[in-house]
């Protein structure tokens, strides 16, 4: 039997109302000033506030940062940073969803380690633990608060660069549905299918291994089950509770399963077009999946069986085409848009875009490596 490493955030609380249990672990870790990153959409609805207020109340000093962008760039990292020296901090809050939580785990990987975020774009990289890290989770989707990856965009390069890191893990992530009712439906639906993405790729890479297979299908059946129920009603606590679930579910399997080519290809087009990591993902998932299911079609029997179907007397292909056609469904029911065109990119440079999906990191985790041309011609299906 092969050894598998599991790497999983120390202290995780999730649930109703959990924000407020949160206050006395940040005090116990002994933070003297925390940089607070978020961004102005946080700010502008309030839900930064909720958060700032139980850090009031803790006692807790803090500056905030609040310029994140929806695809943090190398700009938002170094701003954060100098934010971050200037006033003495010695640890990181963050306030978001994937894009103040990568951004945060960018900002405290080079306040720990020095020099630019370009060097740390890859595998474990960095020397030493970035400075204390605290995820304040407002979406159900990225997993950025439990996982080791991050994703920021180099603006020069126009391309974005994907950090697998064990340093970069927080000391506490914090999902409280409370703080996601107020989403609207169109973010709902693509960090959802965000969530979708990380448990299905988690499930058919090669470097899945039980554990990973089970969360994984655990937030497949939650997915299927209560996303529409989210997008359908923002104030749903019970369906915005269990995506909370779903969220970390699915995060902690891809966190040590790895991903494949729907995020390789998806991150391209953020760092290309600046569209948003959820829909892209969404939009290429049947897709890719399908080009997977010629290759190791039984990979889909169980992601089948967790959707819903009897399995029993189906073949491989009868259970992938099921899964296909499901998720193709569900895209549809939750409004992701099927075309980039419907997303305002006319003539995608296709090769560009290909040639730099099988650089990317997560590419290697697929469990078909496909051509070049083979890229070019999935990019095309959404054109």
């Amino acid at each position: 039997m092969a050894t598998h490493a599991y790497y999983v955030p120390p202290v995780n609380l999730m649930g109703r109302g959990c924000l407020q249990d949160a206050a006395p672990l940040i005090e116990q870790m002994g933070i003297r000033k925390a940089l607070v990153v978020t961004d102005q959409t946080l700010v502008t609805s309030g839900t930064a506030e909720c958060v700032l207020s139980a850090l009031r109340k803790a006692g807790l000093d803090y500056v905030v940062y609040d310029e994140v962008q929806p695809n943090p760039t190398c700009l938002n990292v170094h701003e954060g940073l100098q934010v971050f020296q200037d006033h003495g901090c010695d640890a990181i809050i963050s306030i978001g969803g994937g894009s103040p939580q990568d951004a945060a785990k960018a900002i405290g990987i080079v306040a720990a380690n020095g020099g630019h975020i370009r060097e740390y774009e890859g595998l474990h990289k960095s020397k030493v633990k970035s400075v204390p890290l605290v995820a304040v989770n407002t979406t159900a989707g990225t997993s950025s608060e439990v996982t080791m990856n991050y994703v920021i965009t180099d603006e020069e390069r126009r391309v974005k660069m994907v950090m697998v890191d064990r340093n970069c893990l927080v000391d506490l992530s914090v999902n409280d549905p409370e703080l996601m009712l107020s989403k609207p439906a169109s973010l709902t639906a693509a960090t959802g299918m965000d969530a979708l993405t990380h448990a299905v790729e988690a499930m058919v890479t090669p470097g899945g291994f039980t554990v990973t297979s089970a969360t994984a299908a655990a937030a497949v059946k939650l997915i299927f089950e209560y996303l529409p129920r989210a997008v359908k009603d923002g104030t749903d606590l019970e369906a915005r509770e269990y995506m909370t679930y779903a969220c970390f579910l699915g995060g902690i399997a891809f966190n040590n399963a790895g991903l494949g080519y729907v995020h390789a290809m998806a991150h391209q087009l953020g760092g290309v077009y600046d569209l948003p990591h959820g829909v892209c993902n969404a939009m290429l998932l049947p897709y890719v999946e399908e080009m997977n299911a010629k290759h190791v079609p039984d990979k889909f029997r169980h992601i089948a069986k967790a959707i819903g179907m009897d399995v029993k007397e189906r073949t491989d292909k009868e259970c992938a085409d099921y899964v296909i056609a499901a998720i193709r469904e569900l895209t549809k029911e939750v409004g992701i848009p099927e075309k980039l065109s419907e997303l305002g990119v006319q003539n995608p440079d296709v090769e560009l875009l290909a040639s730099n999906a099988m650089k990317d990191a997560c590419a290697p985790g697929n469990p078909y490596q496909p051509s070049k041309d083979e890229v070019m011609e999935l990019f095309r299906k959404i054109i």
